[in-house]
């Protein structure tokens, strides 16, 4: 198919249906008519030779061509505008929509309280947070970024490391008046444990000890499992068990004695935040504005 000025309308018509979920609507955004709009549509899948929608009198759906397309077609049409913005405006103008996956224990904690001051500085930007658990297809979810815990999977995304924070093994002093404090993480085996499910693989993070080079993996055993920090947090700080938590975030609980670090003499044990974004595209004012501003907040 050769690219041409008739495609280019055809797929902004195509993203404006899919992101209303209406031709109506597509119309109101695009100050066309419906039918103008339907017709529009119509020629671009007959140029393309695939039906993008499947169409009732109630509904608009995507099929899944029409969702792989969406896929592809958003970040280029962002880059589009991004452009336009940077001829007419200035490269530095940061203002449109920012789309940011977050993991909920980072937003609840480190950038929520944060992100007035991140708006004020631009008034023109809109930003939408979504907290998840996974990362998921941030392409296909329309996300301009992600900033999430853990060593990325291979993918076709930039991984940008933000920050190391340190894994400390700690309890709270009812527990260890209680039980003992253990001399060694081999002791563990004799020690209730609340264990912390990975959300990317669903299975319990195995507890690691590192000391320079020396790294040994002990088996823990565990009535209590969680997936929710802030649930990891609160059940050892009731003195219930010990638990492996990350230091970021956790800094007033110790400086106030509500939790003990255990094993000190195995300090090297460290968990990465990385930022996020698709590789074909260089990141824009507003996500570079994004990442300039956690980065002045984790260090």
């Amino acid at each position: 198919m050769n690219f041409d000025e008739r495609n280019l309308n055809g797929i902004t018509v195509f993203a404006a249906i899919a992101e209303t979920g209406s031709f109506a609507a597509a119309g109101e955004v695009l100050a066309m008519s419906q039918p103008g709009v339907s017709r529009s549509l119509a020629r671009l899948e007959a140029r393309l030779g695939i039906r993008l929608f499947d169409r009732t009198t109630r509904s608009v759906t995507m099929t899944d061509e029409g969702e792989r397309l969406y896929s592809q077609v958003i970040p280029l049409l962002a880059a589009l505008d991004e452009a336009a913005t940077s001829v007419t405006s200035g490269a530095h103008i940061v203002r449109g929509r920012l789309r940011v996956n977050v993991d909920p224990f980072f937003a609840r904690l480190i950038l929520g309280p944060r992100l007035g001051r991140f708006l004020d500085t631009y008034p023109e930007l809109d930003l939408e947070l979504t907290t998840r658990d996974r990362l998921g297809d941030m392409v296909a979810d329309g996300f301009d970024l992600a900033v999430r815990f853990g060593e990325p999977r291979v993918s076709s995304l930039v991984a940008r490391k933000l920050l190391d924070t340190r894994i400390l093994t700690v309890a709270a002093p009812s527990y260890i008046k209680r039980y003992g404090r253990p001399s060694h993480p081999k002791a563990l085996i004799d020690h209730r444990c609340i264990q912390f499910r990975d959300p990317e693989s669903n299975r319990p993070f195995p507890w690691e000890f590192h000391h320079g080079d020396k790294r040994l993996v002990v088996e823990t055993q565990s009535q209590l499992t969680v997936n929710d920090v802030g649930s990891l947090h609160s059940t050892c700080v009731a003195g219930y068990g010990i638990a492996q938590i990350m230091e970021l975030g956790s800094e007033l609980l110790l400086a106030e004695g509500r939790l003990i670090q255990l094993f000190q003499d195995w300090p090297d044990e460290r968990f990465p935040l990385y930022a996020l974004y698709p590789s074909r595209l260089n990141p824009s004012a507003k996500v570079r504005a994004f990442l300039d501003f956690v980065l002045t907040i984790v260090n």
